[in-house]
């Protein structure tokens, strides 16, 4: 089993930053990405960012949020960070922290096993 918990969302304006981090523990396994999702209301859950547990190096990114946003391990306190920047009124959301089996190469794959509570972030116009 994995546990994640998620903290750091909040209000910020339009253009402002915020880093969410995520926490993680129990059995994360090698072959683990773990990354973010988030979901508008009204919208279906989207992929936002992952990297790859082991590495630490491999990352991807959904167009959306690309040179943006920045996702990060502390393989020291198990947690992955997403800093945001240049944030917008459509990046507002429930970002939810997932951890599962995949791969960023050659076949993109990730299953998304365990799922955090979420934490909203809203950006103001």
């Amino acid at each position: 089993q994995v546990q994640l918990v998620e903290s750091g969302g909040g209000l910020v304006e339009a253009g402002g930053s915020l880093r969410l981090s995520c926490a993680a523990s129990g059995r994360i396994l090698n072959n683990y990405l773990v990354g973010w999702l988030r979901q508008a209301p009204g919208k279906e859950r989207e992929f936002v960012a992952v990297v790859d547990w082991s590495s630490g190096s491999g990352t991807d990114y959904a167009d959306a949020v690309e040179g943006r946003f920045t996702i990060s391990r502390d393989n020291a306190k198990s947690t992955v960070y997403l800093q945001m920047k240049s944030l917008k009124p459509e990046d507002t959301a429930v970002y939810y922290c997932s951890a599962g089996e995949g791969n960023l190469s050659g076949v993109w794959i990730w299953r998304n096993d365990y799922w955090g509570q979420g934490t909203q972030v809203t950006v103001s116009s």
